[in-house]
């Protein structure tokens, strides 16, 4: 496209072209240590997006207003980076990171979320003017949500890119459609603020020891495990052999516990207390007369609820759907159902009253 810059306009453009290779670098940069900062702060952003002004919107822009700026350093845009959080809450913290790495302009700087306009959804960005110690040029950071930066696409898409004036009733279903997205916006930051309040109180419950007050789920579950309420047999069974203890994942054993019935906390420690003796002598039997000297930790939750499926008369069948539910279904899942059950039938705790 052909442009008609005056000579002044020529000349930032001819800066630009010089300052190409380390606009990019600098880009890179930024967005690397951007990158970098969030992974040690914990902070999980939905993407990181870095780019330099391509040289036809910059002859544009100079088109149109280029006599207002002195030199290339008066373009704050020369070098754009974007992060898209997941969390309204997020952007804040991505700000305040934002700030810690570079200078912020505050007088050129936009908070786009102040905006109360009905239709300002798709706008509500966070827009900084940084600068970095050894560049002469000003970027900017723009910080918004993913359905914020979702909305802005469509709505520049189906708004300005047509090049029509939108009809009224379609703009008023644009923006109806803009305040469900608000709305999920913030109803994604309060239900995850309600979880992370959830979590807390139930490892405050689980720290008392209030076991029966807990339901079992993925995070009362997690937070049980770090009790390591099956370590004292885990111990009791290594001693038969001297053996070496390896961690492995108990997780899975969630499931487990919940076909077999348990809703509380309180039932699984209940279940431990109950068949922990059964469950020692189904790994005697099992390790006793082997020269094994590493168990994995999953033995003891493995016994305990072997244990229990045999004192409550689920026999085989109960034993390999809990295979199933930890391996996935398969007919060796069944032979070792078989097999533990010929094995226990004889065993102390399968004959006491």
């Amino acid at each position: 496209m052909n442009r008609h810059l005056d000579a002044h306009c020529e000349a930032i453009l001819d800066e630009y072209r010089s300052g190409l290779p380390r606009f990019r670098e600098v880009a890179a940069e930024c967005e690397a240590l951007l990158k970098k900062t969030f992974k040690e702060a914990g902070l999980l952003v939905a993407a990181i997006e870095s780019r330099v002004k391509a040289e036809d919107s910059l002859a544009g822009k100079l088109e149109l207003k280029g006599a207002k700026y002195k030199s290339l350093a008066d373009i704050t845009d020369i070098i754009g980076l974007r992060v898209i959080t997941f969390y309204i809450d997020d952007v804040d913290k991505v700000a305040s990171a934002v700030e810690r790495l570079f200078t912020v302009d505050w007088e050129n700087s936009v908070d786009k979320r102040k905006i109360h306009e009905i239709d300002s959804f798709g706008y509500l960005s966070l827009h900084y003017i940084c600068s970095k110690e050894g560049f002469p040029y000003r970027f900017e950071i723009q910080m918004r949500t993913v359905l914020q930066h979702a909305w802005a696409n469509m709505n520049h898409d189906t708004g300005y890119k047509s090049g029509v004036e939108v009809p009224k009733e379609y703009l008023r279903n644009m923006s109806r459609l803009a305040g469900m997205l608000e709305l999920a916006d913030e109803q994604f930051s309060r239900i995850r603020n309600e979880l992370a309040d959830y979590r807390r109180r139930v490892q405050a419950l689980v720290a008392s020891g209030n076991l029966d007050e807990v339901p079992l789920d993925g995070d009362s579950f997690r937070s049980y495990l770090d009790l390591k309420p099956f370590d004292k047999l885990n111990q009791k069974i290594a001693s038969v052999n001297q053996a070496e203890i390896q961690i492995v994942p108990l997780m899975p054993y969630l499931a487990v516990f919940k076909d077999l019935e348990c809703k509380t906390l309180g039932d699984v420690a209940g279940m431990i207390r109950d068949c922990s003796e059964g469950a020692y002598q189904i790994a005697c039997y099992q390790i006793g007369l082997t020269d094994l000297d590493i168990i994995a930790s999953s033995i003891g939750p493995q016994d305990i609820c072997i244990a229990h499926i045999l004192k409550s008369g689920g026999g085989r069948a109960g034993i390999r759907r809990m295979f199933d539910t930890l391996n996935g279904p398969s007919e060796s899942n069944d032979m070792i159902a078989g097999l533990l059950t010929e094995q226990a039938a004889d065993l102390p705790f399968m004959n006491q009253k």
